[in-house]
């Protein structure tokens, strides 16, 4: 993808989702926010059997528009145990962030997403996406959205009781760099969850066989 453009890669999906795909590239809503503006980055297609639902683009994701195309995107691909072919081919894995384009910078990391783009335009576009059989809800504005009032208190308690939103949805913490304190006081999300991601995403990876 090039910027201000949204490509609904991999088979061809049916046209509504092509011209949402358009209407999200040519999306200027919250520009007056954007430090670098509009870029916006996601990866979708009809047949796409499993979803990443992320945050928001990193300034590396936003000059290059390739998502997780970082630290972050390969720490995601180990614990979903695909290689690059696999995480980018869109006909098989949607990559949906819950902000598109890069909201700058903070303190301590990048700002949060934009909430223009879930309010604006998840609504129209995930039901578009009707082959998903797994979705992967990364960090807190993603379980907000995706599990509303089903999380737990915090991130860690919601991701340590992903059993209870199984089978179709599974929290993940995100896989960035920043978090590996998290990780490192939390040993049972490798121990235990990560071998159970990426046989779900095994199975549903096998599942667009059959489509």
């Amino acid at each position: 993808m090039t910027p201000k453009k949204v490509a609904a890669e991999g088979s061809l999906p049916q046209s509504s989702l092509r011209q949402l795909c358009k209407a999200i590239g040519d999306c200027e809503i919250c520009r007056q926010h954007l430090p670098l503006g509009p870029n916006p980055v996601l990866r979708v297609s009809s047949s796409a059997t499993i979803l990443i639902a992320g945050q928001a683009p990193g300034i590396r994701v936003h000059q290059s528009s390739i998502p997780f195309n970082d630290p972050s995107g390969d720490r995601l691909r180990q614990w979903m145990g695909v290689d690059k072919d696999t995480f980018y081919d869109s006909s098989r894995i949607a990559i949906v962030p819950m902000g598109f384009c890069y909201p700058g910078s903070a303190e301590r990391g990048d700002l949060p997403p934009r909430p223009e783009c879930a309010r604006t335009w998840h609504p129209k576009l995930i039901p578009l996406l009707s082959n998903i059989k797994l979705t992967l809800a990364i960090g807190l504005y993603a379980q907000k959205y995706y599990l509303g009032n089903k999380r737990e208190k915090s991130l860690t308690e919601t991701v340590a009781n992903w059993q209870h939103y199984q089978p179709d949805m599974i929290p993940l913490p995100h896989p960035s760099p920043r978090n590996n304190i998290w990780l490192k006081r939390n040993p049972w999300f490798q121990q235990t969850l990560v071998p159970v991601l990426a046989e779900r995403v095994r199975q549903s990876l096998a599942l667009y066989q059959h489509l």
